[in-house]
């Protein structure tokens, strides 16, 4: 049997790993690898676009697996474009376990990061089953229109109410906490990752820039945990060498646009407000839900 008759094969099963990008070519693999970068640290939601796009293209859904995956590249991305911050944060917390000065105010940053990514670990572990599965109910085009408008609602909302008048010196564990809470609920398709911390932030009242900065660097234990866990799902699957080359060349193109897109954004947060993705977020949700009920997408 060709690893694509059992990639169909194992879609019956709904617990199966979905390996449908295997299928896709080298160009739409760079497409969508463009697409993950912008749209992964975007507060607009890479998974609904991956699911979206291709849809509308009538390409073959690459699959939750890939689009976990694929947010190595996210990370790649963090890391270098926050070096600075990560090492000053990770050097003042050695200093402060080695001389147990745990109220300082790095050290508390830090374990807020940690404390954040619990949540977010625990509701994957709880929804694998569900979220990994070939055709999951999870992954509807539904599901991801009607949550990116319960979301464009929520950031006009902290927009609208927010102080915004907290730089990323004033963060703090509770901060991270929150923020982390928050996180959590980004594995249901289309809620966005970014999007969700970011909302939270504001909510917490942060500056919009600095508010994104948290996001980020929020994110790294989860984006990178969850990259490594589906790299080993993907290996476990018989992942073909083709099948790697593909997915290779997707985070290649997801590195660097990801790379511009924290940039863009921070730049953009610097002066502006967030009022161009609540609103883009709305029409793209009522689009994709109108066009399911109107016969146009397949849900």
């Amino acid at each position: 049997m060709n690893q694509s008759n059992a990639i169909d094969s194992s879609c019956d099963q709904v617990t199966s790993v979905d390996l449908g990008f295997v299928e896709l070519s080298w160009l739409q693999m760079a497409v969508l690898g463009i697409v993950q970068g912008f749209t992964e640290l975007l507060p607009i939601s890479s998974t609904a676009h991956l699911r979206v796009i291709p849809g509308i293209l009538g390409w073959r859904d690459p699959g939750s697996a890939f689009s976990a995956a694929m947010q190595l590249a996210s990370f790649a991305a963090v890391l270098v474009y926050f070096r600075r911050d990560i090492g000053s944060l990770g050097r003042a917390s050695v200093r402060a376990v080695s001389t147990r000065s745990y109220g300082s105010h790095d050290f508390r940053v830090v374990l807020g990061i940690l404390l954040g990514t619990i949540p977010l670990v625990i509701t994957g572990l709880a929804l694998k089953p569900v979220l990994n599965g070939c055709h999951s109910p999870m992954r509807g085009l539904l599901v991801i229109g009607l949550a990116s408008i319960v979301m464009s609602i929520l950031l006009g909302f902290a927009e609208k109410s927010a102080r915004h008048t907290r730089s990323f010196s004033e963060i703090t564990l509770r901060d991270g906490i929150i923020v982390g809470l928050a996180q959590a609920l980004s594995v249901v398709p289309g809620v966005s990752r970014s999007g969700a911390t970011l909302t939270a932030g504001l909510f917490c009242g942060m500056e919009r820039e600095a508010a994104a900065r948290f996001s980020f660097v929020l994110g790294l234990p989860a984006v990178t945990l969850a990259g490594l866990y589906e790299l080993r799902v993907l290996f476990k699957a018989g992942l073909s060498s083709d099948g790697w080359i593909t997915l290779l060349i997707g985070l290649l193109f997801a590195s660097v646009t990801a790379f511009a897109a924290i940039y863009g954004l921070l730049k953009y947060l610097e002066r502006r407000s967030t009022w161009i993705f609540v609103w883009y977020r709305l029409i793209f949700g009522v689009g994709i839900v109108a066009a399911v009920l109107g016969g146009y997408l397949q849900n």
